[in-house]
């Protein structure tokens, strides 16, 4: 082969690669990839007592470009303890605080109704899940100094 016809078909060859490359980087994000949990706060400040339930909570936030309705969403313990978000839509750049006891609702501020603490102080996971049962986010921490980000 002439060393142009190879420098040609090499040329070729490298674009191809790099084209491909470039496509493979290019790879879509799930719709819902914007709705995460940013921050669990599983160890209330002071002794564990009904009192202090509310001092437990998870923020979830949408950091894309449009609101996402997030009615029947549910956000899980590792044991199976589910809230399932009632008709309620995260505004685009939006983060929402779910505290684990009683409370009136928020457009910041939605409230489990647990009468005791849900996240386990010596480790558990969150799970945010779609209205399809999808994950849609989780975040895990260990023993610790009460709160993650994620």
């Amino acid at each position: 082969m002439p060393a142009h016809a190879a420098a040609r078909r090499l040329t070729t060859l490298l674009t191809a690669a790099v084209t491909a490359s470039g496509l493979l980087g290019a790879v879509a994000l799930p719709a819902d990839a914007a709705i995460r949990i940013t921050k669990v706060r599983y160890d209330a400040k002071g002794t564990d007592t009904t009192s202090n339930v509310n001092g437990e909570y998870v923020k979830i936030s949408n950091t894309g470009n449009n609101g996402k309705r997030l009615s029947g969403w549910k956000l899980k313990d590792d044991t199976g303890h589910t809230f399932t978000f009632p008709s309620f839509k995260l505004g685009s750049g939006r983060t929402v605080t779910v505290r684990t006891g009683e409370g009136s609702d928020t457009g910041r501020t939605l409230y489990w109704g647990q009468g005791w603490h849900v996240w386990n102080n010596t480790g558990d996971v969150a799970k945010l899940k779609k209205p399809s049962g999808t994950t849609a986010d989780t975040c895990t921490w260990g023993d610790g100094s009460g709160v993650t980000a994620c």
